[in-house]
């Protein structure tokens, strides 16, 4: 069935661009990066030189000036092979865009054209050891000192963590309220924490940041003094959307690998996959992926007319990560006592799926949001 998303050739002739791209600088040095658990500076920069990165960021800013459906190829291509270290989209849909709709000009020349050539690396620094959904509860402080805000406080879960530049941060600045500053490397006072050792995404550094008496001028404050809350509250529909595409597409990838393995896997004298029940489920679930397929896609075209509703996306991020956890689990399955073993792609893909309901606010959360769209 053809997508209701109005790809042209030019998309299409860049989608081979993107594809070319993960498959020979991303999907061979996956395992290495596993092992370090990091990716490399150098893939960063190599996605710059390819107009990769930052795409959707207006020309003028220091981006391509192109519409957001080839922030979908990009997503789309990269959990085609099973990208999940190089957290492109990250940089691309959640924290890049936060400079384009609330940094000052100034900031914009000094920071999206490095971060769009891959020279500098984002990350946003919003959950704590003690607050992860609950925002409101953050308690890193950044006090007004007339040129400059003092920061004091910690972060924890960073994606990013380890490489990042450019990090932007939430703060308690006064009276309660909460704004956003860019914490850059190598001031004083911050210090990275330990890389976190996690069940999955191995290839991803994520981390725990500290801040002891950090010097933040003023003019890294972001947008408006007390208006931090709001501006993130504004662009979680976004970051919903985008964890929502590629598990939409992650799960495609998932069975299609099974797909391989049951066609190819023989017992009692038979492909396994024509056994009636791993047949009917493998049909249960491309149903299922397409008819999220089509939800999504028309999600997005919401979002590129301004229309995206937070309960909307919401729906998208619940739907398609819990799929992309359920379809993993039950493909893993298939597999029998191959399928605990590290060596194949379904075991990596079973740990890595398992966080996707819970980052950028977890399913229930998601279902809180709806319930109360619906006036419950």
């Amino acid at each position: 069935m053809k997508r209701a998303l109005p790809f042209t050739k030019e998309h299409e002739e860049f989608r081979e661009v993107a594809r070319k791209f993960f498959e020979t600088e991303v999907a061979p040095k996956h395992a290495e990066w596993e092992k370090q658990g990091m990716v490399s500076r150098e893939v960063w920069k190599k996605a710059g030189d390819m107009g990769l990165l930052c795409p959707d960021v207006p020309a003028e800013d220091g981006g391509g000036g192109v519409d957001f459906l080839y922030n979908v190829i990009i997503m789309e291509e990269s959990a085609r092979v099973g990208n999940t270290g190089f957290f492109i989209s990250l940089h691309n849909d959640i924290n890049v865009p936060y400079l384009v709709d609330y940094a000052t000009e100034e900031q914009k020349a000094r920071w999206i054209p490095p971060a769009a050539a891959g020279t500098k690396i984002t990350a946003i620094a919003m959950t704590e050891p003690d607050a992860g959904s609950d925002l409101k509860s953050i308690r890193t402080t950044a006090i007004d000192k007339g040129d400059y805000f003092l920061v004091n406080g910690q972060k924890t879960f960073i994606s990013n963590g380890q490489l990042a530049d450019l990090i932007i941060t939430a703060v308690k600045t006064g009276d309660g309220s909460m704004s956003l500053l860019m914490i850059e490397a190598g001031m004083e006072g911050f210090e990275r924490g330990r890389n976190l050792e996690k069940i999955g995404l191995k290839a991803q550094d994520t981390s725990e940041l500290h801040f002891s008496d950090v010097k933040v001028p003023k003019e890294n404050l972001i947008g408006r003094k007390g208006q931090g809350f709001r501006y993130l509250m504004n662009k979680l529909p976004r970051e919903r959307l985008a964890l929502a595409i590629s598990a939409v597409e992650a799960t495609f990838l998932i069975q299609e690998i099974t797909l391989k393995y049951i066609k190819e896997r023989h017992a009692f004298g038979k492909p396994i996959g024509t056994f009636q029940h791993i047949k009917f489920q493998m049909a249960e679930m491309r149903t299922e992926a397409e008819i999220c397929r089509a939800f999504v896609d028309q999600a997005i075209l919401a979002f590129m007319r301004g229309e995206l509703t937070t309960a909307e996306a919401s729906m998208a991020k619940w739907y398609a990560t819990e799929m992309q956890k359920r379809h993993t689990d039950q493909c893993l399955q298939f597999f029998g006592g191959y399928g605990y073993m590290m060596e194949y792609p379904i075991a990596r893909a079973y740990l890595d799926a398992r966080i996707q309901t819970i980052y950028a606010g977890t399913t229930e959360i998601m279902k809180e949001i709806i319930g109360r769209s619906l006036g419950l």
